[in-house]
């Protein structure tokens, strides 16, 4: 009987062919592929399932896709943690969603939806702001009366 650990005795490894397992290449994601971060092969999954039984879905179409809507979260993710900056705290609120959407000109064109707890945007009407400033009432209230 041959000494060792069991086995079929050689010089260790599965057995099998020399350097097979060498030359199978790792599976890589289409997200890997495109340098993203979102799902490719999800997006193209429900791309496919939005259209008809006959029409089909190109590969690039899903990359296409998904690079547009990484691009866009990470936008508004940006101008979003820009707000919770300057309000100093470290998380990211539908406050800060909603004054970071509703501050960039494009994205509130973009996007129109109403943000579950984001508030109003400060604003106060021309009309409602008095005629005189601070500076005119105090000096009328100085002033000596005839």
């Amino acid at each position: 009987m041959a000494g060792g650990k069991g086995g079929k005795g050689g010089k260790g490894g599965k057995g099998g062919k020399v350097g097979g397992a060498k030359n199978k290449k790792t599976p890589q994601s289409r997200s890997y592929k495109a340098g993203l971060q979102f799902p490719v092969g999800r997006i193209h999954r429900f791309l496919k399932g939005r259209v008809s039984a006959k029409n089909r879905v190109g590969a690039t179409a899903a990359v296409y896709a998904a690079a547009i809507l990484e691009y866009l979260t990470a936008e508004v993710l940006e101008l979003a943690g820009n707000a919770s900056k300057d309000f100093k705290v470290r998380r990211i609120t539908p406050r800060h969603l909603l004054l970071a959407i509703r501050g960039d000109e494009e994205l509130d064109i973009l996007i129109k939806a109403t943000i579950a707890g984001g508030g109003v945007i400060p604003h106060i009407h021309k009309a409602l702001l008095g005629k005189h400033s601070t500076k005119n009432r105090s000096s009328a209230k100085t002033a000596e009366p005839r």
